[in-house]
């Protein structure tokens, strides 16, 4: 079908140049396209659950184009913001996310966005998902005004409605085991989700952890080990273990089995304790991205020049969001004591009194 319209496209638009009239014709029609599909996925290695998340799962077309775009504007953001990095115009501390963008992707897709939403450090996938825009992300990452914290806050505290932002110190994501307790003493409805990327800073989870089977951390509360590398799969398992904490029975524990192309943060080349083969060898098996694009492609969901075209457009908006992420400005220095608190500040913060005047000593 595409193919012959474009065909048709082009003789129409050489009989037009000839008589100056203007003919228009669609180059594709939407109507040829399959608007939903059946998918096998990878099964669920469950713990202390009576039910798996389903293998056969439907997703619609339009479902389909909006988790491409989505991950593909995360890729697309920690590739700029590698760039930028590397021409020392974001400094400090910088932790991407590329690699494991099903898991973000795959988790929005199954909770709702009044739900809430608190992430380790490497969080400016989820800042994307819970609304925050590019440009405000990448200001942020820049330190400039128009950033998503007031360019206060940088890669690791980056902030939205029922979003927590990211969390500087490793492990204080939660005090995890004294956590768990708590959460199934009081069955509360919590999600705990270990986006195990087989690598904790630059140590291999087979050389840190007794029992890689973090899943079943949990000891007493149920527990799911996902292909985080497949949106789908993350999107089935989050289904079911939202479903389990609306209906009252507590917390769950996911394990999403994923993987980070970048090191652990960017002063971390990524390969002395892994190497470069292996990181090919799951870019070309296992990308999210191309995944779920092969699986539109394959299932006529989608055209590959569609999908070029979001493309497109994703890149347009990480270069208009660099743009203003370079041009911004800094904040003010007499900005620097504000929005330490929610409303009015108390007479003195932290030795800062509001009538004296802050001054540059450099």
């Amino acid at each position: 079908g595409c193919k012959m319209l474009t065909n048709i496209g082009n003789v129409l638009r050489a009989g037009a140049q000839r008589t100056g009239a203007a003919a228009l014709v669609s180059a594709r029609t939407y109507s040829d396209f399959t608007t939903q599909a059946t998918f096998e996925i990878k099964k669920c290695d469950v713990y202390k659950l009576d039910e798996a998340p389903a293998t056969q799962v439907v997703m619609t077309r339009d479902e389909g184009l909006q988790y491409y775009r989505t991950m593909q504007t995360m890729r697309r953001m920690e590739l700029k913001a590698d760039q930028l990095y590397k021409q020392k115009i974001i400094r400090g501390f910088c932790h991407l996310y590329d690699g494991q963008e099903a898991c973000a992707v795959g988790i929005e897709a199954s909770i709702n966005l009044t739900d809430h939403l608190i992430t380790a450090y490497r969080a400016h996938g989820y800042t994307y998902t819970r609304g925050g825009t590019v440009k405000e992300i990448m200001a942020e990452l820049t330190g400039r005004r128009g950033g998503i914290a007031k360019g206060k806050g940088g890669s690791m505290h980056m902030y939205c409605k029922h979003f927590y932002g990211g969390n500087g110190i490793v492990g204080a994501q939660g005090q995890i085991f004294e956590t768990y307790n708590m959460a199934a003493l009081w069955k509360l409805p919590a999600i705990f989700i270990c986006e195990n990327n087989r690598y904790g800073m630059g140590t291999s989870v087979e050389r840190a952890a007794a029992s890689t089977d973090y899943y079943k951390r949990g000891e007493f509360i149920p527990g799911l080990r996902v292909d985080g590398m497949d949106v789908l799969c993350v999107r089935e398992a989050t289904k079911l273990a939202a479903e389990h904490c609306r209906s009252g029975k507590g917390p769950i524990l996911m394990e999403l089995q994923t993987y980070r192309y970048h090191g652990h943060s960017m002063s971390d080349p990524g390969v002395s304790y892994r190497t470069r083969d292996e990181i090919q060898e799951v870019r070309g098996k296992s990308d999210p991205i191309s995944m779920l694009k092969d699986r539109m492609l394959s299932n006529n969901m989608a055209s590959v020049e569609e999908l070029k075209e979001i493309d497109v457009e994703v890149r347009k908006e990480i270069e208009d969001a660099t743009l203003f992420a370079t041009t911004d400005p800094e904040p003010p220095l007499e900005d620097l004591c504000n929005h330490i608190f929610h409303n009015s500040p108390p007479t003195e913060v932290r030795g800062i009194h509001p009538w004296s005047k802050l001054k540059s000593v450099s």
